[in-house]
């Protein structure tokens, strides 16, 4: 593997008396920065995570940041939101030596999603694997389904391959959006992706497999907003 240095748990914001911290992985030249969210659903996960994918970026020549954010119910939205804007202004800010035009997010469901909002509010490009984008929607469309309970597994300690991969679970799905806006359906508007693009929206590529957790098709119901 090329030579590649990281840094670790580098502080980038305080809120409310928590500290947020990001890994730097950082090659000995490069060719722009990739901003890379984990996963998670909004309500677990951790930067660690990533490390092979940041690490795998980081060969290719990009200087990868992969910052922590707030996790759900505690923090619903649009507090990982929030984080993850705040990370990229750290970042521009920070002295590392990149191309400030050469920036762009990378995430993963959950992840996924928060870099897709990072593109809307700040033109940026991003990727999304498999990021749920219309919760609204979705929930809308699957309210004669029960949202699960809340789960029992000790998802710190599981890798995300080994996590709902087998095909679209509703009353899952339901209960990680739920508990993203902490129970408030008032919020699923303003939390929905597809409903706020705009011409000042950064270019984004969206990735779904046919059979999986999130589905890559939400049938949005017929009734106005």
């Amino acid at each position: 593997m090329p030579d590649i240095s990281v840094t670790k748990d580098v502080a980038y914001k305080e809120e409310s008396g928590e500290v947020l911290r990001l890994d730097v992985y950082q090659p000995r030249q490069n060719r722009g920065v990739v901003v890379d969210l984990h996963g998670g659903g909004w309500f677990h996960g951790d930067k660690a995570k990533d490390e092979d994918l940041a690490s795998r970026l980081a060969a290719e020549g990009y200087l990868v940041f992969v910052p922590n954010y707030r996790l759900a119910p505690k923090h619903p939205f649009p507090a990982a939101r929030t984080d993850v804007i705040d990370a990229m202004s750290w970042i521009l800010g920070s002295p590392y030596a990149f191309d400030r035009d050469r920036l762009a997010l990378w995430g993963s469901s959950a992840g996924g999603n928060l870099a897709v909002e990072a593109a809307l509010l700040t033109g940026r490009p991003a990727v999304s694997w498999s990021g749920p984008l219309d919760l609204l929607g979705f929930i809308e469309a699957t309210d004669g389904t029960t949202a699960a309970a809340a789960p029992a597994e000790d998802f710190a300690g599981i890798s995300s391959a080994s996590i709902n991969q087998a095909g679209r679970n509703d009353p899952f799905l339901r209960w990680v959006i739920l508990q993203n806006v902490a129970g408030d359906r008032s919020q699923l508007r303003e939390a929905t992706t597809v409903l706020r693009a705009s011409i000042m929206s950064g270019p984004v590529y969206m990735v779904n497999s046919l059979d999986e957790f999130v589905p890559p098709v939400t049938p949005r119901p017929c009734r106005q907003h």
